[in-house]
């Protein structure tokens, strides 16, 4: 019987159930936007040199929306499963099984963000009341956001 058990071959198929909720969530938001902002500062002062000319100002809007997106999708897509704001509260992104996620289900999810948003942010707000704390951009794209 002992040796059945111990001969048993190791799965990660199991669903973590520690997901993480709203505030949390909302506080790694927090430092993920700061982070970009930075970074948005650093771009508009090295491209626009302190003037904000509109041209410019275009090129400048398509460069942080470049950053944005990469910045996601590369480290919620990463073997670390988030972001910089996630990882310094402790949480991951997932699928189902906690396992990491693809770059194109990243990508899936970056986009499915704006639905959220667009519904007057109710899809963000669903991981308050959710009983996997599922956002609709979660929802729709099977991911997690789980405790590390």
């Amino acid at each position: 019987m002992t040796g059945q058990i111990l001969d048993a071959p190791f799965s990660n198929e199991q669903s973590p159930k520690n997901y993480a909720g709203f505030w949390i969530r909302f506080a790694a938001y927090l430092i993920d936007a700061i982070i970009l902002w930075i970074i948005g500062v650093i771009l508009s002062y090295i491209i626009l040199g302190g003037y904000s000319l509109v041209q410019e100002s275009l090129l400048l809007t398509a460069l942080q929306f470049v950053v944005g997106i990469s910045y996601f999708v590369v480290l919620e897509s990463s073997a670390k499963q988030g972001t910089l704001g996630k990882i310094v509260v402790g949480l991951k992104v997932g699928d189902e099984h906690g396992n990491q996620i693809s770059a194109g289900t990243a990508v899936g999810r970056y986009f499915s963000k704006i639905l959220s948003a667009i519904i007057l942010l109710i899809g963000f707000m669903m991981v308050g009341w959710d009983d996997r704390k599922q956002g609709l951009h979660d929802k729709i794209m099977g991911t997690y956001v789980y405790y590390n």
